[in-house]
């Protein structure tokens, strides 16, 4: 087992993760990708032209950490990653469920203590190799528990679906990021490199389903703003 953060870093030399540095460009297509649609859409949509501002940033942080790990851009790497998540459950609570602004900020914060509260018990009975996932586990359980919620609902089917196929794939990726180190000896390359390119698919099936569904109209109660993208 090697003793670097990730299997495939070897030294303390720029360029000892190649495929985990360069596979961060897929976030950089992704908000390339859902930046295109939501000009198709429009390009009125904020909210969702700052969720795209910040998969970019995850982009560009996580390329940094992993060419040159340091504090401070490991922070460029984890910060968008929690702003992205937490922001987008809030929208999500308001834009596929509803809620109003209230409602919205009582439940994101209940979901942040949530989050904090499943990842430090899962630490408790997990092996220290397989630690590092745990934090993930709470969004993993959000977005699934989004889509069965938008499930019953009337004219959310497509976007529950996006959503559903998002945590199928994040489930997936997940599993590529906790095995990195216990496949280290087996796969010298890791798989890390694989929760970026799963990842960066992921976000953009968010942002997809958000630009999707459309904003909610300050001036018109619970109706939607569907954009038509051709």
């Amino acid at each position: 087992m090697r003793t670097y953060g990730y299997c495939e870093r070897i030294g303390d030399h720029l360029w000892d993760e190649p495929w985990n540095a360069v596979t961060n460009g897929a976030f950089l297509l992704a908000a390339l990708a859902a930046f295109l649609l939501w000009r198709r859409a429009g390009g009125q949509d904020r909210p969702v032209l700052l969720l795209i501002g910040l998969v970019a940033a995850i982009g560009i942080g996580s390329f940094l950490f992993h060419t040159a790990p340091q504090p401070w851009t490991l922070a460029a790497d984890v910060v968008p990653i929690q702003l992205f998540a937490f922001s987008y459950f809030a929208l999500a609570l308001a834009r596929f469920v509803g809620l109003g602004p209230a409602a919205t900020g009582l439940g994101t914060a209940a979901f942040f203590g949530f989050a904090l509260f499943l990842s430090w018990t899962a630490a408790i009975f997990l092996p220290p190799g397989l630690r590092g996932s745990t934090g993930y586990a709470a969004f993993l359980l959000g977005l699934w528990g989004m889509a069965g919620v938008l499930w019953r609902r009337d004219g959310s089917r497509q976007t529950a679906r996006i959503i559903a196929l998002a945590g199928l794939v994040f489930a997936v990726s997940l599993t590529f990021r906790t095995l990195d180190r216990p496949l280290c000896d087996a796969i010298p390359l890791g798989t890390h490199w694989l929760w970026h390119i799963l990842n960066a698919t992921v976000l953009y099936l968010l942002l997809r389903a958000a630009i999707l569904q459309g904003p909610v109209q300050p001036d018109a109660g619970s109706r939607r703003s569907r954009p038509a993208i051709r």
